[in-house]
């Protein structure tokens, strides 16, 4: 199983930017998504979090300016990212609790619960 994040890059203060991050593999089901973000020299936290029904929550310091959401068919979960700041510089991470198949012969099952961790992608916000 692999998470694949995209969609980072650099952009003005007042722009918008949407990573996306895709699960492949072998895959069962996800539960919960989400993004998170390391600054230079800072710890890495909680951007915004999805669960697999679609309930959200965020950080303090996103609320009203970024949206998380998640396409199940696709296994993707998406962060739009708008009135960005330039304290909003970071690596972005993306992360998922995943099933994966098991063989349980004479077919597959969820396998326990699997913490995963995508690639980070830069985002930087200029002044």
């Amino acid at each position: 199983v692999q998470l694949q994040a995209s969609g980072g890059g650099l952009v003005r203060a007042g722009g918008s930017l949407r990573l996306s991050c895709a699960a492949s593999g072998n895959v069962f089901s996800i539960n919960d998504m989400g993004w998170y973000r390391q600054a230079p020299g800072g710890q890495r936290e909680l951007v915004a979090g999805i669960t697999s029904s679609g309930s959200t929550n965020y950080a303090e310091s996103v609320k009203g300016r970024f949206t998380i959401s998640r396409d199940n068919a696709k296994k993707t979960v998406y962060l739009l990212m708008n009135s960005l700041k330039p304290e909003d510089t970071a690596v972005y991470y993306c992360n998922a609790v995943i099933h994966e198949k098991q063989w349980r012969g004479p077919g597959y099952e969820s396998g326990p619960p699997l913490d995963y961790w995508g690639e980070g992608t830069q985002v930087t916000v200029s002044s």
